[in-house]
């Protein structure tokens, strides 16, 4: 029986909270977080400083800028952890943290929850048994209109970019199916809500395998192609069934969610659509993760490390900088040119 801490009481740490609470294989040891009010009928601690230290595990959901200091602060007191993404706020956060872990010989895992969904991992298989040949190209739609709400009074006004808030989790899919990105090329969209705030964009990829993608996003445009929207993994955003990722390889190509295959020969004969099975989510990716945290906890090999989450981190870094260099007006960008 694994004893876990949960440190930060935001949306995601109460609903890992209830996670563990729920699971028959580890016990909640309590919750960190300075607001004492969070989740009363469970075990309080305003810190991690004030929680015991027979502690197997530590979940760290707090804001992204304090990843760093407390997964450092859980692994020097012998805790294992699992890290929510963005892994840090910077990559010089991210080194400092893996030489922390060497040093006290602790595991990492990052909660880049994509990869335990079902569908994406009989994806990456499909790929990698060749089924569709070489890959050639990849591209992701991810476009919704967040309300206005969700940018009033708070940190989101100006520092709210898509790019790290959702495209992460985007730019993480394609390394686990398709390979390392080794090259990134961004344009920025106009900003439509009267601030300088990122809003949408099309990135370039090019992948160490040598295939390429497209990343095209919006959070000012309503529309059903995104993967919260195409899974219905989030219970706060509608869902619409409509596929948002299009892999194609020399053998054929994949839609995903609906996992539609393609093949054909050339184009002067029609390409033969086969709809497979789709893999189904026995567990919640979440559920699904906290599995794999306790096995990691008894040695098994961590799905996603820090070292592998840094290596996300730095190509959303890296597209992030290229637009927040960029006029949030066409016209300026015109000219500019």
């Amino acid at each position: 029986m694994k004893r876990i801490l949960v440190v930060g009481g935001g949306l995601i740490g109460i609903r890992h909270v209830q996670a563990v609470v729920a699971h028959p294989r580890c016990e909640l040891v309590g919750l960190a977080d300075p607001d004492m009010t969070i989740a009363g009928e469970h075990t309080r601690f305003a810190n991690m400083a004030e929680a015991p230290d027979n502690i197997d595990g530590a979940i760290i959901a707090t804001p992204t800028h304090l990843h760093a200091d407390h997964g450092i602060q859980a692994t020097k007191r012998g805790w294992h952890v699992l890290i929510e993404k963005p892994v840090t706020g910077t990559i010089k956060d991210a080194k400092r943290l893996e030489n922390t872990l060497k040093m006290t010989g602790t595991t990492s895992l990052v909660g880049h929850h994509r990869r335990y969904h079902a569908p994406v991992q009989q994806l990456k298989s499909l790929i990698a048994n060749g089924t569709i040949g070489t890959v050639v190209n990849a591209s992701i739609i991810w476009a919704m209109r967040k309300p206005d709400a969700y940018f009033e009074g708070n940190w989101r006004a100006a520092g709210g970019s898509p790019v790290m808030i959702n495209l992460v989790h985007d730019i993480d899919t394609l390394r686990f199916v398709v390979g390392e990105i080794v090259k990134t090329t961004a344009l920025r969209g106009a900003s439509l809500r009267g601030t300088d705030r990122i809003e949408s964009g099309a990135v370039v990829l090019m992948f160490e395998n040598g295939a390429t993608g497209t990343i095209s996003f919006a959070d000012t445009s309503p529309s059903p192609w995104g993967f919260e929207a195409g899974t219905g993994e989030n219970p706060n955003i509608g869902t619409t069934h409509q596929d948002m990722m299009w892999i194609t390889g020399t053998k054929g190509a994949v839609s995903f969610p609906s996992m539609t295959l393609w093949h054909g020969s050339d184009w002067g004969t029609s390409a033969k659509r086969t709809a497979l099975d789709v893999a189904q989510n026995i567990r919640t990716p979440l559920d699904a993760q906290l599995d794999h945290f306790i096995n990691v906890m008894d040695g098994a090999p961590p799905l996603i490390d820090v070292a592998d989450a840094a290596r996300t981190l730095t190509v959303a870094q890296e597209i992030e900088a290229q637009l927040a260099q960029q006029s949030n007006t066409p016209a300026t960008r015109l000219a500019q040119g």
